[in-house]
């Protein structure tokens, strides 16, 4: 008898328990429908991590299982952000044009609202009309699905592309860093149509919920923001269980063999680089209103390079390992730069965490890497009893786990 997916991978339903009771925690905590012990700042954090977290999971099932370390997919992220920000400021921005405009002696024409909106919205560039990238900004059932296409498409030419030439390694993240500064240097432009350095803010207001307490609104970005983390937990489940999740693992330790054994690798390579690109996105998408504003340097590659941080913190391989390295280092990285983390005066100079935590990151990833190569994940296999397999013969592969001569044909 066949078991069920969750009966074979035990380890995403209590992933799943364990994610449900810290939402109905926080919830009940929370300002906004439970007894206020937890203040609405701090809900938008948890929220904004929980987004934090879904990007992770897409890093490591393109880098973790596929073993391609892609240095873009934060481009991807803030893509994602972008094309819901353009729909949430264009609603807001016509809400306000509506209400000012309603003063007058007779009722505006859909024309002027259109050239209000334009002039609110890019007369801090110098501007005065939409530019052609905006035709859908003023619907929503328009706009909300560029979310998923516009990072689909460029991950999909970029990887066809990338793939198709056999571009491997070190070439391969050097592509998708370029690709990453070549698109923030294009935003930083303020003809390229996005309002430049500026970028888009005011994302916090909901168009039609003007009225919400943020408390309320918070809970509700926070409640949707773990739903979409448990959907995508439950996706890369299966995406990395049965013959498939074994090919993308047969990729990651010896490609040239799977591609001589038949299997289409770039196929698989691409399906995957287009599909984590895209549930980046949807975690953009979500963040980003939760943080009220975004900007070009959200593209910055160092952006990338801390995911993978993360993703190397947290045990790389384990869905899981990515999940707490993202939670671990956002909640810390907001306790040292937030103030919260007191200084510690040395005599001759007062060492202040604001100044100094990205040293401290950096070392942690050096530390890990030579000392705890599973990351924090690995601790948790330890505890769970799960070690390497008892492998005989020669190495099929060249990580620990790879399948081995006897095994093989046993």
């Amino acid at each position: 008898m066949t078991r069920s997916f969750l009966a074979r991978n035990p380890s995403v339903l209590w992933f799943l328990a364990v994610l449900a009771l810290f939402t109905l925690t926080v919830t009940l905590l929370a300002e906004g429908f439970g007894i206020g012990l937890i203040p609405t700042a701090f809900v938008k954090t948890l929220g904004k991590t929980l987004c934090l977290c879904l990007v992770a999971l897409a890093m490591d099932l393109v880098w973790g299982y596929t073993g391609i370390l892609s240095l873009g997919h934060m481009a991807f992220f803030a893509v994602g952000g972008y094309m819901v920000g353009m729909w949430l400021m264009y609603a807001r921005t016509e809400e306000i044009v509506v209400q000012a405009l309603a003063s007058g002696p007779i009722p505006a024409t859909a024309e002027e609202v259109a050239q209000g909106v334009a002039s609110q919205i890019f007369g801090v560039v110098g501007g005065s009309e939409l530019p052609p990238i905006w035709s859908f900004a003023h619907s929503a059932w328009l706009q909300l699905p560029l979310v998923l296409i516009v990072p689909g498409v460029l991950a999909l030419v970029f990887g066809w592309l990338a793939f198709r030439a056999r571009v491997n390694g070190v070439y391969l993240s050097i592509l998708t860093q370029a690709m990453t500064l070549a698109l923030a240097l294009y935003l930083f432009q303020n003809d390229s149509g996005l309002r430049g350095n500026n970028g888009l803010s005011g994302l916090q207001n909901l168009p039609g919920l003007a009225d919400w307490p943020q408390s309320t609104v918070s809970i509700l970005f926070f409640l949707a923001s773990s739903l979409l983390l448990a959907l995508g937990y439950l996706l890369a489940g299966f995406v990395t269980s049965g013959k498939f999740g074994s090919a993308l693992r047969g990729i990651r330790d010896d490609e040239q063999r799977l591609r001589f054994l038949g299997y289409p690798v770039e196929g698989y390579k691409l399906f995957v680089f287009t599909l984590t690109a895209m549930i980046a996105a949807i975690a953009g998408a979500f963040y980003y209103p939760q943080a009220g504003i975004i900007n070009p340097a959200e593209l910055a590659p160092i952006a990338s390079i801390y995911l993978a941080v993360w993703v190397a913190i947290g045990g790389r391989g384990r869905l899981y390992g990515a999940v707490i390295g993202a939670a671990f280092v956002s909640l810390l990285s907001s306790w040292f730069t937030g103030g919260m983390a007191p200084s510690i005066p040395l005599g001759f100079y007062t060492l202040h965490w604001v100044d100094w935590w990205t040293v401290l990151l950096g070392l942690s990833f050096v530390l890990v890497t030579l000392f705890a190569p599973k990351g924090i994940g690995g601790l948790f296999d330890r505890l769970a009893h799960i070690g390497t397999p008892a492998r005989h013969g020669a190495a099929l592969g060249p990580t620990d786990g790879a399948l081995q001569e006897k095994e093989a044909q046993e």
